[in-house]
């Protein structure tokens, strides 16, 4: 199961999931989710995309933010497939209460609902379907959770403070979750991407040109991020858990 994945990177994730043999669940706040950036129609057709790969999919929505609803979107998952074996946090953004980005996007002139929105959709998302997800994954004694920080957690910003806040958060809670699922042979590890290509990178961001830049100054492409994704997911990250896998690229 995937979060937020009828759109950004984590269509791409899902997408390659199932290239790598994966039945994936598909995820967003709602059906229409996946068009705000024109990067697919619904999240309806991702699903449809990945039964075309002939791997079973379907999408569920739900608002992550509430608990209830997390909670319900694991039950539904396990309804429809039986059992979860891997769990890719991937829903988020430096997304506003109301806009995409918060405006202004430092620490003292940010709006106090943007604050919430921030730490809601990316800290709080994450930790709700950690935790039901977690408690099914603890009694099979057997998964992998992949929480999806940013880059920006690790490094100092003036602009999406908050953000970069909620994504270290992320990152620490990840070592922690691990510690607790360590004897379950649960595997709880986190990825921190760079700046990547996406329809919403693209919609909200000055993208400056890229030529003459080296492998590793560019904004990275999707395809950067899933080779990663897809370590983590694999027999071979095996023996590693509590770590955070930092894409230093781009800025």
């Amino acid at each position: 199961m995937v979060t937020g994945s009828s759109r950004g990177l984590g269509r791409h994730y899902a997408l390659q999931l199932a290239r790598a043999g994966a039945d994936v669940i598909i995820h967003d706040v709602n059906d229409r989710a996946a068009a705000e950036f024109g990067e697919a129609p619904s999240g309806t057709a991702v699903a449809e995309e990945i039964r075309a790969l002939g791997r079973r999919s379907a999408f569920l929505p739900a608002d992550l933010t509430d608990p209830g609803q997390a909670e319900k979107l694991v039950c539904q998952a396990l309804e429809a497939f039986g059992h979860i074996d891997i769990l890719v946090n991937n829903a988020g953004g430096d997304i506003g209460a109301r806009t995409h980005r918060p405006d202004p996007n430092d620490a003292l002139e940010i709006d106090p609902d943007d604050i919430r929105s921030v730490v809601d959709r990316n800290l709080l998302t994450t930790m709700y379907t950690c935790k039901y997800g977690g408690i099914h994954m603890r009694e099979r004694r057997s998964g992998k959770i992949i929480n999806v920080g940013s880059i920006a957690g690790h490094m100092p910003v003036a602009e999406g403070i908050i953000y970069a806040s909620a994504k270290i958060a992320i990152a620490h809670y990840t070592r922690c979750l691990a510690e607790q699922l360590r004897p379950y042979d649960v595997n709880v590890n986190c990825i921190a991407p760079a700046s990547t290509y996406t329809g919403r990178f693209l919609a909200t961001r000055n993208v400056t040109t890229q030529e003459g830049l080296s492998r590793l100054q560019r904004v990275a492409q999707p395809e950067d991020m899933v080779q990663i994704l897809l370590f983590l997911a694999g027999p071979q990250s095996d023996f590693l858990t509590g770590e955070t896998i930092v894409c230093w690229i781009g800025k």
